[in-house]
């Protein structure tokens, strides 16, 4: 019985989703951020995890790369309420084995992650239509990309109002560093202030 992870950070998603998988898969823990999710899964190795993009602390995108540099045969089956393809797309980047939004029929999930398991893909037709299109568009990475994982990690905590003290704390750096990862991007991306920052974060799904 393939054992899966879930990680979302609403409780009563999480619920409804064991209660739909339990039976064919073994549901081995839930998480509600994006750090505990990586944590998890270098404690529990399950077969599959299925992830929300939006999460706090670390975003699904990010916690998947993470996860499949970190354990490459792990499946990532990503389940959102965003059906922007170029989200979809940046997720298969990332090492999705599957893409479903949360108002796609509950049998997909189950389906989904059968697919992942024979070594196949999954992507809901609500989204398929603009997604090679989306990949292709992707190949000519924009300025999103160019930012590294610790900054994109920066970023994100930095968009949740948290004080550069506060994601030092979380990134067990000093808040010296936090600051240079600031203007760094700030600089790189031709930013003049913390908001446009912040607006930069939420426009590329950082946050």
């Amino acid at each position: 019985m393939p054992r899966v992870l879930l990680a979302d950070d609403h409780a009563l998603v999480l619920g409804a989703f064991e209660k739909l998988l339990a039976g064919e898969f073994e549901i081995v823990g839930q998480v509600s951020d994006g750090r505990a999710l990586v944590a998890a899964v270098e404690r529990l190795r399950p077969d599959a995890v299925v992830l929300d993009i939006a999460m706090p602390e670390l975003n699904g995108l990010e916690a998947g790369r993470q996860i499949k540099n970190r354990w490459p045969d792990t499946r990532l089956i990503f389940l959102t309420m965003n059906e922007d393809p170029d989200l979809a797309a940046e997720a298969f980047r990332s090492g999705a084995s599957g893409y479903l939004l949360k108002r796609s029929a509950a049998s997909e999930l189950a389906i989904a992650i059968r697919e992942a398991m024979q070594g196949r893909s999954y992507v809901t037709p609500l989204v398929t239509g603009g997604m090679v299109e989306a990949l292709m568009r992707l190949d000519h990475q924009g300025p999103a990309h160019e930012l590294t994982p610790r900054q994109r990690e920066v970023l994100q905590l930095l968009a949740e109002g948290r004080s550069m003290k506060e994601v030092a704390g979380v990134l067990h750096v000093t808040p010296r560093t936090v600051a240079f990862h600031k203007y760094q991007m700030m600089d790189q991306l031709n930013l003049k202030s913390t908001a446009e920052l912040i607006q930069y974060a939420v426009r590329h799904h950082i946050v």
